[in-house]
């Protein structure tokens, strides 16, 4: 069997926002962030709107509702982002 083949579904037990940085923390334990300028819709979210985030989909999924933007947990894990990392100015 080729585990490379083989897709995992991540899970995420919680989501917080800390400044415009989304932490997820995985079924594992493992906590990961990455910052809202990784995805267009987040990047110009205001900060009260990037707040609005809720764990979907049994934690496979986030969503922001008012912004009609869902993001997986597996793609977060995988390193799957929209925009580059942003340079420190």
């Amino acid at each position: 069997m080729n585990s490379s083949n083989i897709e995992l579904e991540h899970c995420a037990t919680r989501v917080w926002i800390s400044g415009r940085v989304v932490f997820i923390e995985l079924t594992d334990g493992r906590q990961i962030g990455f910052p809202a300028a990784r995805f267009k819709l987040l990047c110009n979210a205001s900060d009260e709107q990037l707040k609005q985030v809720t764990l979907r989909a049994n934690g496979t999924a986030l969503r922001w509702e008012e912004l009609d933007e869902d993001i997986s947990v597996s793609g977060i894990v995988q390193g799957y982002f929209q925009l580059p990392f942003p340079l420190a100015a």
